[in-house]
């Protein structure tokens, strides 16, 4: 995102931040400052040096992580965010803080799921992302915060490893295929869940970050790019990387919480607001994901590519990070 964003509007006008001591490509890619969400002093210091108008907001503990540490996520996701909100109502910031199809829960309509709908979510991380949207539309209509979110599907990406989401089955499968041609799934074959490869998220969250305001009809929007199985996954690789790809299933406390989000998500007001229009399918995806993935293990003896390879027609948050924009 940050490479993007200074694609966009120049190099020096975008700081990257971390708690994470910078590698040598990220130091040299740009501006880049320690941050800490739960600090909010140093977090003002950085807006008022730096001059920031726009901070995207990425902080998060996610779904399995948050499970696994409660105290952890409730902390980042929400403390963190309150900082965040506070900057841009003392400093009139536009914020754009990404949600989560994690924010629906057991009894929300699993299919075609609106933007507005049931939402009570039993994970720490759906209900500390329900807050995020509530509280920030709160903040837009209390006190004209330019408050913005949408709420991811599963991202998927070659350039990170899984980093601790429910849907990261659908990123270390790949690697699996690629080093042993097989894979052990935590979650069901059957298990449908809304899916977008990254450069789909990333333009996105670009689009809604740079909409006029007065286009906006609401704050926080669905977005959905496709929609697959952890088999009809595994049928996919079978027929771009290996037919003998061995797929296994061993469901853990991952699958509780997959079973409580929605199969499909209505993405109508994203659309037709700032015009979402992913690109990437299961397909498209599957194929970038080997061609960045092969060089990495090219000395691997089922790295092969099939003759079967579709043509491309034209988806890990760190616990504290933000990506600030200055103008």
């Amino acid at each position: 995102m940050v490479e993007a964003l200074r694609s966009k509007f120049g190099r020096d006008n975008v700081i990257g931040s971390d708690i994470k001591k910078p590698t040598i490509m990220q130091r040299n890619a740009g501006p880049f400052v320690y941050a800490d969400v739960l600090n909010y002093r140093s977090l003002e210091q950085i807006v008022v040096d730096h001059g920031i108008e726009w901070i995207v907001h990425f902080s998060a503990v996610l779904s399995a992580a948050g499970e696994r540490n409660p105290a952890l996520g409730l902390n980042v996701n929400i403390n963190g965010f309150q900082n965040v909100l506070e900057l841009a109502k003392n400093h009139r910031l536009r914020l754009l803080s990404p949600s989560t199809m994690g924010a629906f829960g057991p009894t929300t309509p699993k299919d075609g799921t609106p933007d507005l709908t049931i939402m009570r979510p039993n994970t720490i991380y759906g209900i500390s992302k329900v807050h995020m949207e509530l509280l920030g539309e709160y903040y837009t209509e209390k006190y004209g915060v330019d408050f913005r979110s949408l709420r991811y599907p599963g991202i998927i990406s070659a350039d990170t490893l899984p980093g601790g989401g429910t849907t990261d089955y659908a990123i270390d499968i790949f690697h699996g295929a690629l080093k042993q041609n097989s894979y052990s799934c935590f979650l069901s074959a059957s298990t449908r869940l809304p899916m977008a490869y990254i450069d789909d998220c990333i333009e996105g969250t670009m689009r809604l970050l740079e909409a006029p305001e007065h286009s906006l009809s609401q704050r926080v929007y669905n977005v959905h790019a496709c929609d697959f199985t952890p088999e009809e996954l595994a049928n996919e690789i079978r027929c771009q990387h290996s037919k003998t790809f061995a797929m296994e299933y061993q469901p853990d406390f991952r699958q509780a919480i997959a079973d409580t989000w929605p199969r499909t998500m209505a993405d109508d007001a994203a659309r037709r607001d700032w015009g979402w229009s992913p690109i990437f399918g299961i397909s498209e995806m599957t194929r970038v994901m080997f061609e960045k993935l092969r060089p990495v293990y090219k000395d691997v003896l089922f790295a092969h590519p099939s003759s079967k390879e579709t043509n491309l027609s034209s988806e890990s948050t760190s616990t504290a990070a933000a990506a600030a924009l200055a103008h």
